[in-house]
């Protein structure tokens, strides 16, 4: 069995994991699932449906699963979603989704540092990281390996692809494509994330393919509908391009200008960018 706090609450609904550590004037109301292995921190909360995953660490004070700050939500049953090993520091706040059977889903082997919130209906990849006090309103994607530096905002509906990385204090109210770095207010995109797709373990080859495919989509000269459709006829990696072409071609909120003029001030920058 776990250490669970004499001062803390846990509702007899709440299904407790082995070797799980609740500390002092934890509150857990409601149909809680708690992983193995998982700490949560003094004064945390954690109620309605919040199906938390093993190895997780809940850090003190933060709040999870409260309703969703939200007009249109009536109170349906709804919930929140965090995957394995999955790191929510103190203060973070998650609210469970708007919508019957909806949930906030948080991937596996996040890193949500203090003060951070997600809002109702985000859905956040695996392997996600956001510094000190980023924000992501109702309904935003974070894909898979992305990282948000400090103080970053995000609008509503905003996507934000796989391994980009967005500078800290940024306003995001466009989508950030995939493996791409953007910074600004509003955010702009201003060249490739070569370094992380570098640590991530992406091949020399399909780096200069995803510039290559980038470069024709932005540096041709052409509208970008016009680019997404000539490029399918092109001689590039088809790997590559179906998947850049699935982001951009599934935006809402329209896609991030790119910045020609800074992106020789990032390291590796193909020529002629």
């Amino acid at each position: 069995m776990g250490i669970i706090d004499k001062t803390a609450l846990v509702d007899p609904k709440a299904q407790i994991g082995e070797g799980v550590e609740i500390g002092p004037y934890v509150v857990i109301r409601g149909e809680v699932t708690i992983g193995n292995g998982t700490r949560i921190g003094p004064f945390a909360v954690l109620e309605g449906k919040v199906d938390v995953g093993p190895f997780c660490v809940i850090g003190h004070h933060a709040v999870i699963g409260t309703p969703p700050q939200d007009v249109s939500f009536r109170g349906e049953e709804s919930g929140v979603v965090i995957g394995e090993g999955t790191i929510l520091r103190e203060f973070v706040t998650v609210h469970r989704a708007t919508g019957e059977g909806k949930v906030t889903h948080i991937g596996k082997s996040c890193f949500i540092m203090a003060y951070c919130h997600i809002a109702h209906n985000c859905f956040v990849g695996n392997e996600v990281t956001m510094a000190n006090g980023a924000s992501l309103a109702g309904y935003v994607t974070v894909e898979d390996w992305a990282t948000l530096s400090g103080f970053v905002g995000v609008h509503q509906f905003v996507r934000i692809g796989k391994l980009a990385m967005v500078g800290g204090l940024s306003k995001v109210v466009m989508d950030i494509p995939p493996y791409t770095l953007a910074d600004g207010h509003p955010a702009r995109i201003f060249g490739l994330n070569r370094v992380g797709m570098r640590r991530r373990g992406i091949s020399p080859e399909k780096r200069e393919s995803i510039a290559q495919v980038y470069r024709f989509l932005f540096r041709s000269g052409r509208p970008l509908r016009k680019a997404m459709e000539e490029i399918q006829t092109k001689d590039f990696d088809p790997e590559v391009v179906r998947e850049i072409l699935c982001f951009l071609s599934q935006t809402r909120r329209g896609i991030a200008r790119w910045v020609r003029e800074e992106v020789c001030h990032f390291e590796d920058a193909p020529s002629g960018w």
